[in-house]
């Protein structure tokens, strides 16, 4: 057997293994949804960062900067950007409302907020695009496999769905959150000691440069290959649009926040992620700009981070660093089978089918919804082109949808229902007329997405202003609204 799959099945087997034992401690849906409420500020932390570095951080940045070079970070400090918005602004406030209402998702939120019926189209909405999010780590997974084993694409992403489905179900978020402590020393080991290897084979960062010029031969696209902003500004601007809401309006990153035990701990956490972010961003830079130089022509840019472990590392540097990239592709493909479980089970079908649903049958519903998710993922990354675009499906679709809503619905009790629904309707329309129909670009550097958020807070600010939420004008829910918009800043 190859050696490399016996490195990935042992780990495989042990993340599985801890699971399980973690797994005793779950007895309901409480626990399996937001971890008994007991995370500390280190395994709030562990989580937040497994979910955050997976495939689109890893896999997904390297084949951005093989493509375009060093300017491919900007992913990850977009990133970073919205964790610090979370530590600081959105985390401690909706965690706190989490505790007065007892809200298990942010859809719970959008529901004691808003409306059932919004909740209930934003839920089905997330579903669809989470699915698009869980395909891409499979992705991820299945090149890892079918470089270093020759695992066709369609194999290698059914393993990493049924490694992945198997660990979460048993124990959901608390499961999550103590496989995330193996998860992360495996993760910072492999890609740490990747890049000193990867830089020695072409000869350190002059090396580099001098193949990189080579394989290019042109001056000004080697300068753009090592520049902060090779990308261009509408692709780094669309990033912050797309990106930098998505990690602080996250269903699942305001999930794992609903775990923490205190809002100290969700500020410390936290910002100790966001900074992990800022600075895991060059690694996987530097690994696609290195496969570049020495391997200029692969078919497609998501093979650009296992080639680099696999051929730039000597056997055991590149064992433990492929374990590291499978470690982040898994770890993240858990946060989205969190999102996934808890939108359907919770949001969907305890708030429209059974209201009456007991924590026990909460539990082995959303048990079940993991596995039926499993084999959507499959399905749809058997559709979609590479990872990249899978993921850009998801945050797009989030950011515009959901940020309005939550953010002026969060710090006012102004907005009403309809005007979050419109706001998002809107936002959502326009991105999709600027993608698939009338390709402009406004003020000549915002992409789709970034012209569909900025719709969609414009829309939400005037409605507020011009159709208040009915609590201002008769009264009505007045004192529970204004709870919920004033409770933390007292």
């Amino acid at each position: 057997m190859n050696s490399y799959v016996v490195v990935i099945a042992l780990y495989s087997i042990a993340l599985v293994g801890i699971s399980f034992v973690v797994s005793k401690s779950v007895k309901g849906g409480n626990d399996f949804m937001v971890a008994g409420r007991k995370l500390n500020s280190g395994l709030l932390f562990t989580t937040l960062i497994a979910a955050n570095i997976g495939a689109g951080s890893t896999v997904g940045i390297t084949g951005l900067a093989y493509r375009f070079g060093l300017s491919a970070v900007w992913w990850l400090f977009a990133s970073g950007l919205g964790s610090i918005v979370l530590a600081f602004f959105i985390g401690p406030k909706i965690w706190e409302l989490s505790i007065k209402y007892n809200l298990l998702t942010a859809g719970d939120f959008l529901d004691k907020r808003y409306s059932k019926k919004f909740k209930g189209v934003f839920s089905t909405m997330m579903a669809i695009g989470t699915l698009a999010l869980f395909a891409g780590q499979l992705m991820g997974v299945a090149w890892i496999l079918n470089v270093t084993a020759g695992v066709p694409k369609v194999i290698g992403v059914i393993i990493g769905a049924v490694v992945v489905t198997i660990y979460f179900a048993f124990g959901g978020l608390l499961s999550a959150a103590y496989v995330g402590l193996l998860k992360l020393a495996v993760m910072l080991t492999g890609f740490i000691i990747s890049i000193p290897f990867a830089l020695g084979k072409v000869g350190g960062f002059s090396g580099l440069h001098t193949m990189v010029a080579a394989n290019l031969g042109n001056v000004a696209q080697t300068d753009s290959y090592f520049s902060f902003f090779g990308l261009g500004a509408t692709i780094i601007i669309g990033y912050f649009f797309m990106l930098t809401p998505s990690f602080f309006i996250s269903p699942g990153l305001v999930g794992i926040i609903f775990g923490a035990k205190d809002a100290k701990t969700i500020k410390t956490g936290t910002v100790y992620n966001a900074l992990m972010q800022f600075a895991f961003a060059f690694i996987p830079a530097i690994l696609g700009m290195c496969t570049f130089a020495v391997f200029p022509h692969l078919a497609t840019q998501d093979l650009a981070l296992p080639t680099a472990m696999k051929e730039l590392l000597p056997f055991w540097a590149s064992a433990i660093a492929l374990a590291a990239v499978f470690a982040a592709e898994i770890s993240t493909a858990d946060a989205v089978l969190y999102m996934l479980t808890t939108s359907f089970t919770n949001d969907i079908f305890k708030t429209f089918i059974k209201a009456k649903t007991t924590d026990a049958e909460l539990l082995k519903m959303s048990r079940v919804v993991t596995f039926v998710a499993g084999v959507l993922g499959v399905g749809m990354s058997l559709i979609l082109p590479n990872i990249i675009t899978a993921l850009s499906i998801f945050y797009t679709l989030m950011s515009v949808s959901l940020t309005a809503p939550l953010l002026f619905g969060l710090f006012s009790a102004r907005p009403s229902a309809a005007a979050a629904s419109v706001s998002a309707i809107l936002g959502v329309g326009v991105t999709l007329i600027l993608t698939f129909g009338i390709q402009v670009k406004l003020f000549g550097v915002l992409n789709a997405q970034s012209t569909g958020m900025i719709v969609s807070l414009i829309i939400m600010a005037i409605m507020m202003v011009a159709f208040p939420a009915k609590a201002f004008k008769d009264g009505k829910r007045e004192v529970e609204m204004e709870s919920m918009s004033s409770s933390c800043d007292r």
